[in-house]
């Protein structure tokens, strides 16, 4: 029986075979660059998106799930699609929202082990399915035009900071980031300005201008759409 990719690493390093690692590695090269060629040429012809972002675990009777739902109606009345990670909970609130409404509905789906499956809202030649992450974020960048970030977990937090982080340095040009949940956000902000900012001096105080804490839907979106009623829709990188 022959062993898949990930036996034969796991296999080389168990056995010390160094030299079968690297040719391993020089091999996935080209399925990275398949995954990016992919993404590009199918997310290039979207036109204008923004990004709902939060966790996979949230129940449709959770506030945020509703609230998720609304963004993604409210986002595509505006003509924008809606493109999210592609899996459960906020996810598939977003996809939802956006589908009720005829708008444009984008799954960046990750094979996971858990958690991870894609929603039924996703537009049927719109879902994306990726194994690296980082191809998937590199795809999240480039093709939104703004996040609306609900509460969620590690990965929602990656996709935050991460964009936060290439706007700061300007690797990226600046898109609106919208974070929903005063009650849940709050203390991760309060910590950023008064220990990284006032306490560290980590960050400089027009970093904390990079993102907006919102409570609604209706103030997420509108956050959204006052940004690109001053600034042209542009790619970000």
């Amino acid at each position: 029986m022959s062993m898949t990719s990930e036996e034969k690493i796991r296999s080389a390093f168990e056995n010390k075979n160094w030299q079968e690692i690297k040719v391993t590695d020089s091999w996935q090269i080209f399925k990275i660059m398949a995954e990016f060629v992919d993404g590009f040429e199918k997310l290039a012809k979207i036109g204008p998106c923004v990004s709902i972002f939060g966790s996979a675990r949230t129940a449709e009777t959770n506030k945020y799930y509703e609230i998720a739902v609304e963004c993604g109606k409210l986002l595509t009345d505006r003509g924008y699609g809606v493109i999210t990670g592609g899996g459960p909970g906020i996810m598939e609130a977003g996809n939802k929202g956006a589908h009720m409404n005829g708008g444009k509905s984008v799954g960046l789906n990750i094979d996971l082990p858990f958690e991870q499956f894609h929603n039924k809202y996703i537009d049927h030649n719109k879902l994306l399915e990726f194994d690296y992450f980082f191809i998937r974020k590199v795809m999240f960048m480039k093709y939104s035009q703004g996040f609306i970030v609900l509460p969620g977990g590690m990965g929602t937090m990656d996709e935050l900071f991460e964009a936060i982080t290439l706007i700061q340095t300007g690797k990226i040009a600046r898109f609106p980031i919208v974070l929903v949940g005063k009650d849940y956000w709050g203390g991760l902000v309060d910590w950023i300005k008064n220990t990284m900012l006032e306490k560290e001096h980590n960050i400089h105080a027009e970093d904390l201008n990079l993102f907006r804490v919102v409570d609604t839907a209706e103030e997420a979106a509108e956050h959204i759409f006052r940004f690109y009623d001053k600034y042209v829709l542009k790619p970000n990188f």
